[in-house]
């Protein structure tokens, strides 16, 4: 089974209609069908959760539909690493490439395991997405 990194940039597309949901929901088919196994820093239950607060409290997603995402995201089977464990090298790589911790924790445990790491995040994509080849931003996974 080949494994993947994504961030809560790529998991929301799956619940709300954004750009690239189509793309994102291609992955999660993938993972439904046992094509792939997810991997993510163990924040990301954090992130997700605060993606859905926001689109609640800023977006008017209604409660109930906020709720409900959050259920079901909570269903999937994610290999979760802790952040303490990435945290040193995504550290070192955040202070090199200038870039969040929060972000280097997707990359570093991408580097560690020798996998894509596929996200949303198109500013990141740009900002260093050439230093790191297993960086794919969703538009151009296939």
């Amino acid at each position: 089974m080949k494994e993947m990194v994504i961030d809560s940039s790529v998991v929301i597309k799956w619940f709300v209609v954004e750009p690239y949901s189509t793309e994102a929901q291609r992955i999660l088919k993938q993972y439904q069908k046992g094509s792939i196994s997810l991997l993510a820093p163990d924040f990301i239950n954090a992130e997700v959760g605060n993606i859905v607060w926001k689109k609640h409290r800023i977006q008017n997603l209604k409660a109930e539909d906020a709720q409900q995402i959050i259920d079901t995201f909570r269903t999937l089977d994610f290999t979760l690493t802790s952040t303490a464990d990435l945290l040193d090298h995504a550290y070192r790589l955040a202070v090199v490439h200038q870039r969040t911790v929060y972000d280097m924790l997707y990359v570093a445990l991408s580097v560690r395991e020798q996998c894509p790491f596929v996200t949303a995040d198109e500013k990141l994509v740009n900002a260093i997405g050439r230093k790191f080849t297993n960086m794919v931003w969703i538009a151009e996974w296939k």
